[in-house]
């Protein structure tokens, strides 16, 4: 992948992301911004995704840890834990939120 696919698939990503929320029936608030999407929770909490272009992933910090994704076989992976990206941060927003939430891409 070169840095202009890697920049198309990560907006597209986030932007599938933006939708996501908006289809979640609870009350979740974004900011986006120079590739940067700002996840915010009621209680003041946050998960921040942003474009790591020279590296060529997404990072996705919680409240409880980060992660590095990249893409692989066209699914964005947790290099470190193997965790695909919809599943966990629909784990994280979970814990964060103290309550199911489960991120799709809407189709």
């Amino acid at each position: 992948m070169n840095e202009q696919e890697y920049h198309q698939l990560a907006d597209e990503m986030l932007l599938a992301v933006e939708e996501s929320i908006d289809e979640i029936d609870f009350d979740l608030d974004y900011e986006a911004a120079g590739g940067i999407l700002t996840i915010i929770f009621p209680n003041q909490s946050k998960i921040i995704i942003n474009k790591q272009a020279p590296l060529l992933q997404l990072w996705v910090a919680t409240k409880f840890n980060g992660h590095h994704f990249e893409l692989i076989d066209d699914q964005w992976i947790d290099n470190r834990t193997g965790a695909e990206f919809w599943q966990l941060i629909s784990d994280a927003a979970t814990k964060q939120a103290n309550t199911p939430i489960q991120f799709k891409p809407v189709n």
